[in-house]
This record gives C-alpha cells, sequence and structure tokens, in this order.
C-alpha cells in the first residue's frame, strides 16, 4: 500500500505540524494537486495529519504555508522528500510574499 509508504517513510510525522500520529489519522497530501499538473509520485507526497490537511483546504500550499509560519517552518523541516524543484518553487513564491 503506498500510503502505507509515505506514512513509514515521513516517521507518521505530519509535515505541517510536525506531530506524529497513528497511520488511521493520517492522510496523504499532494503538494502539488493533481489538478495544476502534480502527479502521485513519492516526491509529491507527504503525511498530513487530519486536522492539518483540513485546514489547508483546496488552498494551493504557498498560500497555506504563508498563512501559517508553524506549518511553514516544519514542511521544510520534514518534507525532506519532496522533489527539490517544488521546493525551490515554494521557496521562491513565499519570498516574493515578504
Amino acid at each position: 500500500m503506498k500510503r502505507q509508504r509515505i506514512f513509514e517513510r515521513d516517521a507518521y510525522r505530519c509535515v505541517y505540524c510536525g506531530l506524529q500520529f497513528p497511520s488511521e489519522e493520517l492522510t496523504v497530501d499532494h503538494v502539488e494537486p493533481r489538478v495544476r499538473g502534480g502527479d502521485r509520485s513519492d516526491g509529491n507526497l507527504v503525511t498530513a495529519c487530519r486536522a492539518c490537511n483540513t485546514l489547508k483546504g483546496h488552498r494551493r500550499l504557498s498560500d497555506f504555508l504563508h498563512a501559517e509560519e508553524v506549518a511553514r517552518t516544519n514542511f521544510f523541516q520534514y518534507a525532506v522528500h519532496v522533489w527539490p524543484r517544488i521546493l525551490r518553487i515554494l521557496r521562491e513564491d513565499l519570498e516574493k510574499r515578504g
């Protein structure tokens, strides 16, 4: 099961709040949504708790990270398996916003 592999890879830790959870309280989040060209590859998937995934909602990740400082700090600390290209674009977008 791919979901379980993602949870194991991320040590059952939500990349947004930084807390660890049992697998039944976790979701897999697409960093770059599929509707915006993202895929289902491991480099585009992260572990998120249900609460953080709900808080993020359908916002672009850069919008969510801009608004949530703790999530921004945790994401760049824990989302180490995200494709470098995606991380670079996120950082650039956040820098533009100040």
